[in-house]
């Protein structure tokens, strides 16, 4: 048996590089997607609906992928091929996102360039459990959270910085539906995509799996935490179909409703989903009842019910986390133009600044991050990785809340801070102590079933968002941010039930 060998700075820099890439595209996506859906001529309780393609995708695409590079090797390695695979196709995705011609096109491409980034991004958090030993993981996945602020930065400003520094036009003009800013800034961002995702690929060699093999050897050995017991998808069949029975009769049952009641569309997205998960499982029983074990999704649905306590304890945190990012990235544009700058008409050069400020606002709470990346390992050190996100979160919660009451669109950059100061957290601390609870030869399968715990949130959010903005706040979206900030406050107390089982 052997132990994980250290890795240095810049072997732990190349690994990671590929995340200032995807960030490129998330940023491109989360700053400027909802401008596009409402220069296309979407309503502002609409794009809650239109963006639940990205949620659904992840919830699709990441376990899938994990599942499948666990039980990946060849000669281009385990995860890395899924890298190169998924930076191409959302490289195509960014170049054909500013051309849509109509909306539901647009929320189409948002779908096919969501998938793309999953694809990258999946294997890159397991990545870091395959590489490194548990005194750095804390660090490697602050290098990730370095560069996804970083990458996010320049790619939130893009628009600004085309029209500011430029003199590229930034409204619309004839035979035009998408600002030429906005086209710039994606082109630029599919290249770069690409061009991080290949250094990544080739400058980074992976352990072969007998290696990993020894070195998960070695880790229970020396470990003091106690394995918890694995449930067989044979034992598990009883709750497979019970449970399968009531979330598909409730989903059934909450469509019904929705349709008698003529509630809000967007909430069938909640009960479909419930219904759908309900249905997987079921096919999980059949599957079970046949012998038919050792195919992706029962082993999938297996693993998902036989969750480490410590990954239980996180989803909680991580839903709140994620219900409140999710809140900002619909809403902030439309909070900021119409709550500070006192305008929603999306043609107007009133309207035009504001999205770009909102941009602007994303590189601060971005750039913050990537400074502040480096000085979570520090503070968890000096307290633990518990309390070190529950300060963040608190800071995150403050901020985001703190919207409402600013009125000068510039003070914005400060409640930024506290947002960029969680982002950080949120994108490095959750892994970090989740990756110690994991078995290496599923990193992958359970990085994708941890994935479920910021999607299922961001759908939620998406299902609800709407009819909340429309029916309880009136059409305010400032309100939206308001309940993100409690959501993170809400994250902040559940952290401290985790329990980290090797703080280091």
């Amino acid at each position: 048996m052997k132990k994980k060998p250290a890795l240095s700075f810049w072997q732990i820099w190349n690994m990671s590089f590929g995340f200032l890439g995807i960030q490129f595209g998330f940023a491109l996506q989360n700053a400027n997607v909802s401008r596009i859906f409402e220069t296309l001529g979407a309503k502002v309780d609409d794009i809650p609906i239109l963006w639940i393609a990205a949620p659904v995708t992840g919830l699709i695409i990441q376990p899938i992928i994990g599942h499948m590079s666990d039980k990946t090797w060849n000669r281009f390695g385990r995860r890395r091929p899924y890298f190169m695979v998924g930076a191409i196709l959302a490289s195509l995705a960014l170049l054909i996102m500013p051309n849509s011609p109509t909306l539901w096109i647009a929320a189409g491409l948002l779908w096919m360039m969501d998938a793309s980034i999953n694809v990258s991004m999946e294997p890159f958090r397991a990545f870091v459990g395959d590489m490194l030993p548990s005194e750095q993981r804390t660090t490697g996945f602050a290098m990730q959270s370095f560069f996804i602020g970083t990458g996010a930065v320049v790619a939130s400003a893009l628009p600004w910085i085309f029209t500011n520094w430029f003199n590229v036009s930034n409204e619309v003009v004839a035979g035009e539906r998408i600002p030429q800013s906005v086209k710039l800034s994606f082109y630029l961002g599919g290249a770069v995509f690409l061009i991080a995702v290949l250094w990544t690929v080739f400058s980074t060699k992976e352990y072969p799996p007998e290696d990993l093999a020894e070195f998960e050897a070695e880790k229970k050995q020396s470990s003091n935490a106690v394995e918890h017991p694995i449930i067989s998808s044979a034992n598990l069949l009883p709750g497979f179909i019970r449970n399968g029975l009531i979330f598909l009769v409730t989903g059934i049952l909450g469509s019904l409703l929705i349709l008698q009641m003529g509630w809000e569309k967007e909430l069938y997205v909640l009960s479909v989903g419930l219904g759908t998960f309900g249905l997987i499982l079921l096919i999980s029983a059949w599957y079970t009842r046949q012998g038919l074990v050792h195919n992706g999704l029962v082993e999938v649905i297996t693993d998902l019910m036989n969750m480490p306590k410590t990954m239980k304890q996180l989803a909680v945190v991580q839903f709140f986390s994620w219900f409140a990012l999710f809140a900002m990235w619909i809403y902030s544009t439309s909070a900021v133009t119409s709550h500070i700058y006192g305008t929603s008409d999306t043609a107007s050069a009133l309207y035009n600044e504001g999205a770009n400020w909102v941009g602007i606002l994303f590189a601060t709470y971005n750039g913050f991050a990537a400074l502040v990346a480096f000085l979570l390992p520090v503070l968890a050190k000096w307290t633990s990785r518990k309390m070190a996100h529950a300060i963040a979160l608190v800071c995150g919660g403050i901020g985001l809340a703190s919207f409402y009451i600013v009125k000068d669109p510039h003070m914005l950059v400060v409640s930024m801070l506290g947002v960029g100061f969680a982002w950080a957290s949120i994108l490095s601390m959750p892994y970090a102590i989740l990756t110690g609870s994991l078995p290496a030869q599923k990193m992958g399968t359970y990085m994708g079933i941890f994935n479920f715990f910021i999607v299922i949130p961001q759908i939620l959010a998406a299902s609800i968002l709407g009819f909340f903005t429309k029916v309880l706040f009136h059409g305010h979206a400032i309100y939206a941010l308001i309940l993100g900030g409690a959501s993170l406050l809400i994250a902040a107390a559940s952290v401290m039930f985790v329990d980290d089982v090797d703080q280091k």
